[in-house]
């Protein structure tokens, strides 16, 4: 099963259910079958994950000393969040920049 995204100007985005829970997590939202991004949630939804993905950065890159040793493991095992989240970020920006709405269906 995959959650297709889709805005009227960009390419569909196709992510598993994992990630996509994962970034709705992250963006405060619910993950239903379907659903919409309205015009008018796309800057928060944008926000929350830029900043998850800046937080994931600084972790991997200005702060791997500070971490547990579990935690340092995950890091090398885990893609990077920007790089899973790339897709889906671009398509919503594509969708602010717009002013189209995003919809979701599996």
């Amino acid at each position: 099963m995959f959650f297709r995204f889709q805005s009227k100007h960009a390419a569909d985005v196709y992510m598993l259910p994992d990630l996509t829970q994962k970034l709705f997590d992250i963006m405060g939202r619910s993950l239903d079958a379907r659903g919409i991004f309205l015009v008018e949630q796309l800057p928060d939804a944008i926000a929350r994950l830029e900043k998850a993905i800046a937080t994931d950065q600084d972790l991997r890159i200005k702060a791997p000393n500070l971490l547990t040793d579990a935690q340092r493991e995950y890091l090398k095992t885990e893609d990077r969040l920007g790089q899973r989240a790339h897709p889906l970020l671009e398509l919503l920006k594509r969708a602010q920049a717009d002013r189209e709405y995003v919809t979701w269906e599996t």
